[in-house]
């Protein structure tokens, strides 16, 4: 009997052995795929990512790229406040103003591709328009993606370096897509967020990190989030300085006071529609909410342009004045 107890011990040993190894590699490898700056090659084969014609033609070949190229835009720096030189591009209104825009990319874009959005600030809307780099991204530094949760400080400082030059009566809205629009929900609800900031429109947002990627790992990967996610969360804390689970844009939703507006696409399966629902529905301040029906991810603005236009631009007149 206690020969059986013995190997019994053994076998429990060396499972937790094996338990603990798999963790570890599973972790390390999960941190590579999606946390580490560089090139994300399981995305390109993504089903979840692919967009209409219609979508792939204004992304690839609208108007907006040679509006951006030729722009006379300003490269701003500015040091976050953990050491890192972060890049932005800044390009005042044609004529004075005190509203701003602010517009931030998703995930492995750059700053400049939110010039789809920016000309509309720009041209239609006589805005001064900034598009900053996020970490790991772009000329920013970083070696890694925050998904949000460190860029949100960083956007506040950008937003107070910009309301110093620009002064005090400055008008910032934030605009944000996929973990641009994170990113901005994720600042929305902090303390030391500006008053300027009188306006949030977050296309296509997600509820918190450990939420998208408990979702993504289901999908591509027929796992289950726990145990390896929660690894892989406290490895990110460790080498990226946060967690999953406290890069929450629902827990700032429920506390913010600055108006937001919603948008998303009904046909999103790359960050379900449901997440921006129970954003909306959970938000303390004024909100409103826009589905695009047959839209992917990101694509709403390109399958229906003109009631993407007019629901921001009546949304920004309630909330913004108009000088």
């Amino acid at each position: 009997m206690s020969n059986i107890r013995i190997n019994w011990k053994k076998l429990l040993i060396l499972f937790a052995i094996v338990f603990l190894v798999i963790q570890l590699f599973g972790s390390f490898f999960f941190y590579e795929l999606a946390v580490k700056r560089g090139p994300k090659d399981f995305l390109q084969k993504n089903t979840d990512l692919e967009v209409s014609d219609k979508a792939m033609d204004l992304f690839l070949n609208g108007d907006w790229i040679d509006w951006v190229a030729a722009q006379k835009f300003e490269r701003l720096t500015l040091t976050s406040r953990d050491g890192l030189k972060l890049s932005g591009y800044y390009l005042p209104a044609s004529k004075p103003t005190d509203k701003l825009v602010i517009l931030t990319h998703g995930y492995l874009g750059n700053a400049k591709q939110m010039g789809l959005f920016g000309q509309h600030y720009y041209i239609d809307l006589d805005y001064n328009i900034f598009m900053p780099d996020a970490r790991g991204h772009g000329k920013s530094e970083g070696n890694y993606y925050g998904f949000g949760w460190p860029d949100r400080l960083d956007l506040i400082d950008w937003t107070q370096l910009l309301v110093k030059r620009l002064g005090p009566d400055t008008q910032v809205a934030y605009h944000g897509l996929s973990m641009g629009a994170a990113t901005v929900l994720m600042a929305s609800g902090e303390e030391e967020l500006p008053g300027q900031v009188k306006a949030i429109i977050a296309d296509s947002p997600y509820e918190s990190v450990y939420q998208l990627f408990a979702y993504q790992m289901n999908r591509m990967f027929h796992l289950p989030a726990f145990p390896l996610l929660d690894s892989t969360s406290v490895l990110t804390k460790m080498r990226a300085g946060y967690s999953f689970r406290e890069a929450s844009a629902l827990k700032e939703v429920k506390k913010t006071t600055v108006p937001i507006l919603y948008i998303h696409g009904e046909s999103d399966t790359f960050v379900p529609t449901e997440l921006t629902k129970n954003l909306y529905q959970h938000t303390s301040s004024d909100a409103e909410l826009l589905i695009v029906p047959n839209a992917n991810h990101g694509e709403s603005i390109a399958l229906d342009e003109d009631k993407y236009k007019m629901t921001v631009d009546q949304f920004l007149s309630r909330y913004i004045d108009l000088k």
